[in-house]
């Protein structure tokens, strides 16, 4: 079955889905392992581990498409991308569809800003006319070949103008065309009215600001919100990590300490593939002393 089959299967069933965050097929090999039914690719977490710089949009429509493909190999379950604003007008977004459908990602979420954007928690953001925006989405959803391929829509309009201006437009947006709708920043009381007023499937992001609450999976599923994604919380993690061991190492001038706490040599070479590599070797002939092993 298609990944995009099987996340639009997972968006009709009851429930809501989760979709941890992840910049590199390193962590989608990690999510893939713990189960998750899909998987984020976050745009910020992108910049950051690519550029070594904020969500501020200087990252290219090629680059994106180029880590969500390296992302999407790796794993069969359904890959949710950031799109930013589409990286440009209609046509643009044409060609951004084009080019991450073929990449082998599920869904993306193209977004109501202006060139350059901003990432939806910090100040400074501009927005586009929403008519602007229904023209992308219209040239999205005329874009695809994968009738399935999802498209999430997203408005940024709640923290410059307001719940209702930002609900006016994700219904003009589900109106266009899109498969599901992404108000973006809500707080407490902004989340019972969204899903009350929209009746269609949304998606609720669990990003790191603290703008949007940490509710447990079963508090957002009963506020009617159908995707979950964690975009950073991953890549959070492991800076904490590796800062954890840097200092180790820095004071005590030897990792001893720190290996017993870390993943073997063996266990990093599996969960990165080295089995898959074992068995397709010996399907291909490959000569047993110059096999892959341990």
């Amino acid at each position: 079955m298609r990944t995009t089959t099987k996340l639009r299967e997972l968006i009709a069933a009851p429930g809501a889905v989760m979709a941890p965050g992840v910049v590199d097929p390193l962590f989608a090999r990690i999510v893939a392992k713990h189960g998750f039914a899909a998987m984020y690719m976050t745009g910020a977490g992108t910049s950051a581990a690519r550029l070594g710089m904020p969500d501020v949009g200087l990252l290219t429509l090629t680059e994106m498409v180029d880590n969500a493909a390296r992302i999407a190999a790796v794993s069969d379950i359904p890959l949710i991308a950031d799109a930013d604003n589409g990286y440009g007008g209609p046509l643009n977004v044409r060609r951004t569809v084009q080019l991450y459908e073929r990449a082998g990602v599920a869904a993306i979420h193209i977004e109501d800003q202006v060139l350059p954007k901003r990432c939806g928690h910090l100040a400074g953001k501009q927005l586009i006319p929403a008519a602007d925006m229904v023209a992308k989405i219209k040239a999205a959803t005329d874009a695809r070949t994968d009738p399935d391929f999802v498209l999430i829509a997203r408005t940024d309009a709640l923290a410059l103008h307001g719940l209702d201006a930002a609900l006016e437009r994700a219904e003009m947006y589900r109106e266009a065309g899109a498969d599901v709708l992404f108000v973006e920043s809500p707080g407490a009381e902004h989340l019972k009215p969204i899903n009350e007023r929209l009746r269609f499937p949304s998606l609720y992001n669990m990003a790191t600001s603290g703008k949007t609450p940490f509710l447990k999976k079963s508090e957002i599923e009963a506020l009617g919100f159908k995707i979950i994604i964690y975009p950073n919380w991953l890549m959070l993690a492991a800076i904490k990590a590796a800062e954890g061991v840097l200092t180790t190492l820095r004071e005590e001038e030897t990792i001893a300490s720190i290996a017993p706490q870390v993943p073997s040599f063996q266990q990093f070479f599996d969960l990165v593939g080295m089995q898959e590599v074992r068995e397709l070797e010996e399907r291909y002939g490959v000569p047993e002393e110059a096999r892959a092993n341990y």
